[in-house]
């Protein structure tokens, strides 16, 4: 049996945790010959991996790799080329008056609770996690929110294609999605709203020095990653509120630590990528220049060399130096605005509605490196021993 591809069955889709630990035992580096990669799931591994990108690029066309125009992005370059565009969004970012943006948004919070709590039961991925989360990530750009049926069969076909190692039927898809939000998003520069994200890069844009194509693209990435780190982040950290006994409570009594353990305990980012540019040896092993690099975060975020009783939910976990925003030069943009909105909801959810649970098992997406819940059907009503009917 492949380790790698059994996290796909859906016994192991719904907590792939075991299996990382299994991994790590027998060889926490190993080569995968489907992947064509090595493998590391431990967390001094990965982070070595993630801080030096001297020797370990995501920028694969420094390994001769032949990278297409619509993958050229913040997300994909490195220094010095990714510098100039990081910190262009990043000047972006500071620009903003966040504060303005989540007193609304909590606002926004509360009455779409409130108007979910008066039906029996909601699917809390598609009626709740989704919609917020395309709302947050467009007001902070400056532009009205793309429709709902439109944009989230796009923005998950993206995310498919970040699974193309084991399943290469996914990446020409992929690849004309990102196109096609990339083309989306340049229309936002061709005419800028008043205020914004949008606005700053639009207003600045001539003077950094960075290419259209790749302006473009990075805004793409910030609409498609924002959201997804969003959307998952949430659900993520819901399900594991809800089918935890005294865990809502919990939060409760440590909202400033609780969001980073429920990214630590089960993060939407599972999985990452480099290519090693230079022989390197890593974890007893010897990388050769060209040899790609898979990044089991997850299994890292679980690696009991690092955390105390990794597999248990401790919502007073401090200090909490998990990987699921990654670090270095690639650390997520926006993993500071995903982790308020997932307190603000979770808050307004524990205070407001204490009763809330779980009506069925979360079912899980097919994605091994986004990992995230196709439904959830949950209630906000107290339960009062009445059966309850989605």
């Amino acid at each position: 049996m492949d380790p790698i591809l059994d996290l796909a069955r859906p016994s192991i889709l719904r907590n792939p945790y075991p299996s990382y630990d299994r991994m790590r035992e027998t060889g926490p580096v190993f080569w995968h010959e489907l992947l064509g990669s090595w493998v590391l799931t431990r967390h001094a591994d990965c982070l070595a991996v993630l801080t030096d990108s001297n020797r370990f690029a995501s920028d694969w066309r420094r390994a001769g790799e032949d990278i297409p125009a619509p993958l050229l992005s913040v997300q994909t370059l490195d220094p010095p080329e990714h510098t100039a565009i990081r910190h262009l969004l990043l000047d972006g970012f500071r620009a903003q008056d966040r504060r303005a943006l989540h007193d609304d948004l909590e606002g926004q919070i509360a009455d779409l609770l409130a108007e979910l709590a008066g039906r029996p039961s909601f699917d809390l991925v598609g009626e709740l996690a989704e919609p917020i989360a395309l709302r947050f990530v467009t007001a902070f750009l400056g532009v009205p929110a793309p429709e709902l049926d439109w944009f989230v069969p796009m923005s998950r076909t993206v995310v498919d294609g970040m699974d193309a190692g084991l399943w290469p039927e996914k990446h020409e898809p992929a690849v004309a999605a990102r196109a096609q939000l990339a083309e989306y998003a340049g229309g936002w520069l061709a005419d800028p709203p008043k205020g914004g994200l949008i606005a700053y890069v639009a207003e600045h844009a001539a003077d950094s020095g960075v290419a259209e194509t790749v302006l473009r693209n990075s805004l793409r990435a910030v609409l498609h990653a924002g959201y997804e780190s969003a959307s998952r982040l949430l659900g993520n950290a819901a399900a594991a509120l809800l089918t935890t006994p005294g865990a809502l409570d919990a939060f409760r009594a440590t909202p400033a630590t609780a969001v980073d353990e429920l990214i630590r305990y089960d993060a939407p980012v599972q999985a990452d990528a480099r290519v090693c540019v230079t022989d390197t040896e890593l974890g007893g092993v010897t990388m050769k220049a060209g040899d790609p690099v898979t990044l089991f975060l997850g299994a890292a975020n679980h690696d009991p060399l690092r955390f105390d009783h990794p597999t248990e939910l401790r919502l007073d976990r401090a200090p909490n130096p998990h990987l699921g925003f990654g670090r270095g030069a690639h650390a997520c943009l926006g993993a500071s605005m995903a982790i308020r909105l997932t307190g603000s909801v979770l808050g307004t959810l524990a205070t407001d509605h204490p009763g809330a649970r779980a009506v069925a098992e979360p079912e899980h997406r097919r994605n091994l490196t986004l990992r995230g819940l196709d439904r959830f059907e949950v209630c906000l009503r107290p339960d009062t021993g009445e059966e309850v009917r989605p």
